[in-house]
């Protein structure tokens, strides 16, 4: 992308804590610490009329059972919707609501996935190449990435399977109170 106005990695360091086999997680890291994913992006400014676009780049790869994921998060005014456009590449996008629902939505090329307000959100890699998509999202949305670590992870974790990928249960979750749902929601109204 050209003219970006920001650009980050996140390497395998960063995603301490995210997958559930630690030693697999310690020998990968032992290896060398990789990029997993990168950004580039365009904030025009910080006003909520404008929008903030970008590209998101993730590497193929495996902790364990687990693909390559992104930390997540939820918009910090949680009424914020986004968009992911795929350019390249297959994975979904791991959506789950303030009350742990799960929805997966499968990323390919040309495909379009709709990031309702309210909810959780994280790219996985599931293919053998780079998954590369293109996201939008109102300028003055922010992120609240602690939202996950607050849970002990999502409800699900995205592992290999015969058929790709499946869902397996979280034995860390914590489920969110119906108080703190209820906040979520009720900060943006």
């Amino acid at each position: 992308m050209s003219n970006g106005t920001g650009r980050y990695e996140k390497r395998l360091s960063d995603l301490a804590g995210l997958y559930a086999d630690s030693a697999a997680f310690a020998a990968l890291l032992a290896d060398g610490d990789r990029v997993v994913y990168d950004v580039t992006e365009f904030r025009p400014s910080e006003n909520g009329g404008d929008v903030i676009f970008g590209v998101t780049r993730m590497n193929p790869g495996r902790v364990g059972k687990e693909f390559f994921l992104t930390r997540g998060h939820i918009h910090a005014k949680s009424d914020r919707p986004e968009i992911y456009y795929g350019q390249k590449g297959t994975g979904l996008m791991q959506l789950e609501s303030p009350d742990g629902e799960t929805r997966i939505v499968e990323i390919g090329p040309q495909t379009i996935c709709y990031v309702p307000p309210y909810w959780i959100h994280r790219s996985v890699n599931t293919g053998d190449e780079d998954l590369v998509m293109v996201f939008c999202y109102p300028a003055d949305s922010g992120q609240d990435y602690g939202i996950i670590e607050r849970s002990g992870g999502m409800r699900h974790r995205v592992v290999a399977a015969d058929a790709g990928w499946a869902l397996v249960d979280n034995d860390g979750y914590v489920p969110r109170t119906p108080e703190v749902a209820a906040a979520l929601i009720g900060d943006a109204v």
